[in-house]
């Protein structure tokens, strides 16, 4: 049922504007993309923003350009009064209607003229600087803490992300709502196996394989996914592919090497790096025998919930927030483990009855777990945050 708009909220599309990340989107763009298109059902009205580079705003399609960069406006923030702000409204013009708020959503934090939501994924680059850029780190870690402590309220995607928060970034527990992510209607709907059949062929793909989605980084810990993999029993290995689907990220050369040196061995290893098409994302996780996800931190991990939708079943880590995403519908296993990740992945291949039962369990938690739902919470925070 869609609602009548009650309330207009400016929304951060920074990591959704086509111009700016080239087509594809990372976690925070596919959650921010999803409240662009739910919350109007839950009587929200939209209005996208982005932060532009210097002389780019122009380039901008699908979002409004923020009259600063992020760099200036957060400058700014920390060497201006309190009583100075980013004034966002202005560009909707004197006869517009105001924005109720606004709704930071990938962490570039300032000061406005209207109250500000944000929504903080978790606390990585504080609570694990070895997993990020080393480049102004320390910097940057201190303009996030403080930029935290500016918004009203916080949203966050986990019970395990509430203490990181805290404990990171100093926000007050009082000011922190936990909303669940969702996943989107279409990975419910099983592609045709002709459709499904055409993408594993255009890829060398044998239907069956273990698979991985997300960006090759220290903090996806997949590296111990490919040893784990190694260790398998060579039948085991020539009857399932491992299929790797992500962008080269930091500190990945060496993966990257290793990536190589095993296909040259001959070892069933697929890397898919330039994947960006969601329909062909789709095909691949149902043509998957299981998915495996080792990460070693995630504030709440969307690609559980795609796996779950699409009907695989799922081994991944025991730890950070993915047992309360997962509620018990996946294998766990002992992330810094290989030999613990290799019997997951193992049982999975080799247990029908087990992997049946993951297939039904995840299938009941996805459908727990929608971005309608989502959407609801959210602007029930929205009109908690407005009514205080």
């Amino acid at each position: 049922m869609t609602h009548s708009p009650s309330l207009r909220v400016g929304l951060s599309a920074t990591t959704t504007e086509p111009a700016l990340t080239g087509g594809r989107m990372d976690g925070i763009g596919v959650y921010t993309h999803a409240l662009q298109e739910h919350l109007p059902h839950a009587g929200v009205a939209v209005l996208p923003f982005s932060f532009a580079p210097p002389g780019h705003a122009h380039r901008l399609t699908a979002s409004r350009a923020l009259p600063l960069s992020y760099p200036v406006a957060a400058l700014g923030d920390l060497i201006l009064p309190s009583s100075v702000h980013l004034s966002v409204n202005r560009l909707l013009g004197k006869d517009a209607q105001p924005l109720d708020l606004f709704h930071a959503t990938d962490y570039r934090i300032v000061r406005m003229d209207c109250p500000v939501v944000a929504t903080l994924h978790d606390a990585v680059p504080v609570a694990h600087p070895e997993w990020v850029r080393p480049k102004l780190r320390k910097l940057k870690n201190w303009l996030q803490i403080k930029a935290a402590r500016k918004a009203r309220h916080v949203i966050t995607g986990s019970q395990f992300s509430i203490r990181e928060l805290v404990e990171c970034f100093g926000v007050d527990e009082n000011r922190i709502s936990v909303v669940h992510h969702g996943v989107r209607a279409e990975w419910h709907d099983q592609p045709s196996a002709e459709e499904r059949d055409a993408t594993l062929a255009q890829h060398q793909l044998r239907q069956g394989y273990f698979l991985f989605v997300g960006t090759l980084q220290p903090r996806k810990n997949v590296e111990r996914l490919l040893d784990a993999y190694l260790a398998l029993p060579p039948v085991l290995r020539s009857a399932r592919q491992l299929v790797i689907v992500g962008a080269p990220g930091w500190r990945s050369e060496d993966l990257v090497n290793r990536i190589k040196a095993a296909q040259q061995k001959g070892e069933h290893v697929v890397w898919l790096n330039q994947l960006t098409d969601n329909r062909q994302l789709r095909h691949l996780y149902a043509g998957a025998g299981a998915f495996i996800f080792p990460s070693l931190h995630e504030g709440f991990g969307l690609p559980l919930l795609e796996a779950f939708a699409s009907g695989v079943a799922v081994a991944c880590s025991g730890t950070t927030s993915l047992p309360e995403v997962a509620a018990g519908a996946a294998v766990e296993f002992d992330p810094l483990s290989v030999g613990d990740i290799a019997a997951a992945m193992t049982t999975l291949a080799r247990d029908d009855a087990l992997r049946a039962r993951c297939i039904a369990a995840g299938h009941r938690r996805a459908l727990e777990l929608t971005w309608d739902e989502a959407a609801r919470r959210t602007a029930a925070v929205y009109h908690d945050v407005l009514s205080h």
